[in-house]
């Protein structure tokens, strides 16, 4: 008989008998550290059979969750890879350690380790097969094996990272990740004449057109859910034949939420929402939580942030102080959580804030840029085929909302409920009999925004220029460096597009701080054309601001409502500041999505706009030549 029917037998023995798992206080005495095998998928969401989407074929881990326990309210931090990978490699907010952006670069204090470092001290043999992408620097020690780098995708090769390079007896933490489901691998979806799903039985959520696209992309998805399952069931054959499986605990995840548009990028529980599936083997079931139920479902709220302490107290390691990330299992479990919270950042070239918090039932959204539409160009996003067909539609009218809403502006908040409109499409922040739930939504966010000190509230290049020498999370917690409860209440007065609040802008935009300023000034432009009239005069003088996003904020607003004098005069400026090595990608990605915004007005400015040197040698690698170029091929056609 084969390995994998043996397992097969004994997966399904053990669903039979199994019954909730009580939590312990103590490990068992005597009993080695448990080992610990993560299954880590790519740009999934809950689109597996046993976690409900009937159209999905993923007969490995439908066994494997009759073993285990599928967690049906596990979010990511952020819809997107880097920061995402970030915030689970560190158990820290990538907003607290300035580290939200995609593809961004900065460290971590240097007292602080990776988990995998934690587990390493303690003796474990960790490797990760695939991608690390983070967004901070790498301690030395991190991993014994990694195929992984902070340029993106790695090659996977099982043989290396592997737990059977390790010496005999010794606890291991493996990760097995590959870019089967990768966003990237719907793109062939267009030239696929061998897809499997039919596309006519995909579900098309409210929010997307229903032709025939976006229904070849879904099909195309679930195509490589099911080649997924397939390969990680060798990894599971492999634990088998070495005898393993009553000694590893394993993780079924993914790093963040299905790669299509308006899922992947964005912060709605269609973005965050991963599948999880734990399990924990008889021996280890005294550090199971109390709400694990083997062969059964729960719906506690776990973070993909609170994998790492998670490992940590299962190990018997006392997570450090530092992390905010709970720990859901093992001796030093917290509660359960009541909230989980999520953003969105810089997306590739493209600027936004989003934050977003949610319990069981309701999901909440504040946008800080409220003036921006949700689709923004994003150029990799635009490889998908179903993202310029429906741009392509709504630009010629044959949309209805809530189709249309991807296309426009946002509100300042938005709020749902996940029961009765699971995509999110029906935006509640307006009606009279959920005001107690979104004002105890915007409690808990403004608290949470508190707590992690968000450095998100700095433009991406005022937090390297506060920090200098130190980290960014070292310096956000310097009140004299970051005054976050003014800045946050800057920010908030901005965004809210609240009529009647002139001379409060006017005067957030003499404030000493300059993100105060900033915000002061973005007040102005999200309110459009008669409040850049209103404070036309302060406006004018911010065009000389010490900082160069302040003056980046102050020409766009000038330049998107104002005269035509008023275009001659702020595109040059941003043309100037648009020149990376002269300036910084940071300042160069923010002046260019500004003369973008213009559109057309910046049309007599084409050739000197496109001169712009893109490459900046001095800004971290990540973000020196991409994201630029980006833009500048982008207006090449646009202007």
């Amino acid at each position: 008989m084969s390995n994998r029917t043996n397992r097969r037998i004994f997966l399904q023995s053990a669903a039979a008998a199994a019954t909730p798992m009580m939590a312990s206080a103590e490990p068992a005495s005597g009993a080695p550290g448990p080992n610990f095998l993560w299954l880590t998928w790519e740009d999934i969401g809950p689109h597996l059979h046993c976690t409900g989407d009937e159209y999905s074929t993923t007969p490995n881990f439908d066994r494997l969750a009759k073993r285990g326990c599928v967690y049906t309210n596990a979010w990511a931090s952020a819809p997107v890879c880097a920061p995402a990978r970030t915030a689970i490699v560190t158990g820290v907010s990538p907003t607290s350690t300035g580290a939200e952006h995609m593809r961004s670069m900065t460290r971590m204090p240097a007292d602080w380790k990776m988990f995998p470092g934690y587990l390493r001290d303690a003796g474990y043999y960790c490797t990760n097969n695939g991608k690390e992408d983070y967004n901070l620097e790498k301690p030395e020690g991190t991993w014994d094996v990694t195929q992984g780098g902070n340029g993106g995708p790695a090659v996977f090769n099982p043989a290396s990272g592997h737990w059977r390079n390790r010496k005999p007896g010794q606890p291991f933490f493996a990760v097995f990740n590959n870019m089967t489901t990768h966003e990237s691998q719907i793109f062939k979806s267009a030239q696929n004449k061998n897809i499997v799903h039919d596309p006519a039985k995909a579900r098309v959520p409210a929010f997307q057109p229903d032709v025939p696209e976006v229904r070849r992309d879904w099909a195309q998805y679930h195509d490589l859910l099911a080649a997924e399952d397939a390969q990680h069931e060798a990894r599971l054959d492999e634990l088998e034949a070495d005898g393993l499986l009553e000694d590893t605990i394993i993780v079924v995840t993914s790093d963040h939420g299905c790669g299509m548009p308006r899922y992947k990028r964005f912060p709605y529980d269609s973005g965050l929402h991963v599948p999880m599936i734990v399990i924990f083997p008889d021996k280890y079931k005294h550090l199971a939580p109390k709400d694990y139920v083997a062969g059964g479902k729960s719906d506690r709220l776990i973070g993909t942030i609170d994998l790492g302490p998670t490992m940590l107290s299962l190990a018997g390691i006392k997570p450090p102080a530092f992390q905010q990330g709970q720990a859901f299992a093992g001796i030093y479990q917290k509660p359960p959580r009541e909230y989980l919270f999520g953003f969105r950042g810089r997306m590739d070239e493209r600027y936004d804030m989003m934050r977003s918090t949610r319990d069981k039932r309701f999901m909440y959204i504040r946008n800080y840029n409220p003036h921006k539409i949700y689709g923004q160009h994003v150029t990799y996003m635009w490889s998908l085929p179903s993202t310029p067909v429906w741009e392509q539609m709504y630009k010629d009218g044959k949309l209805k909302p809530p189709q249309t809403y991807f296309w426009e502006t946002k509100p300042p908040e938005e709020l749902y409920d996940l029961h009765a409109d699971p995509d999110e499409v029906n935006n509640l922040a307006g009606s009279a009999q959920h005001t107690a739930t979104l004002a105890r939504f915007r409690k808990a966010h403004h608290a949470h925004e508190l707590e992690v000190r968000d450095l998100g509230l700095l433009p991406e290049g005022e937090i390297h220029a506060r920090a200098r020498d130190s980290a960014p999370y070292e310096m956000g917690q310097d009140p004299k460096r970051f005054p976050v409860e003014r800045i946050l209440a800057a920010a908030d007065l901005a965004s809210s597009l609240q009529p009647g609040v002139t001379a409060r802008l006017r005067r957030a935009m003499q404030d000493p701080d300059n993100a105060v300023r900033y915000w002061g000034v973005m007040g102005v432009l999200m309110r459009g054309a008669d409040e850049v009239q209103a404070a036309r005069a302060a406006l004018e003088k911010t065009l000389a601001d010490s900082s160069p996003y302040v003056r980046i904020a102050a020409a766009e607003a000038l330049g998107r409502y104002g005269t035509a004098q008023d275009v001659e005069k702020v595109v040059p400026l941003l043309v100037a500041l648009a020149d990376a090595p002269k300036n910084n990608s940071f300042i160069a990605i923010q002046a260019l999505n500004a003369i973008d915004a213009l559109g057309k007005k910046a049309a007599p400015w084409k050739k000197e706009i496109l001169a712009a040197a893109a490459v900046d040698p001095k800004s971290p690698e990540r973000v020196k030549t991409e994201y630029t170029q980006k833009l500048l091929d982008r207006m090449a056609v646009t202007l």
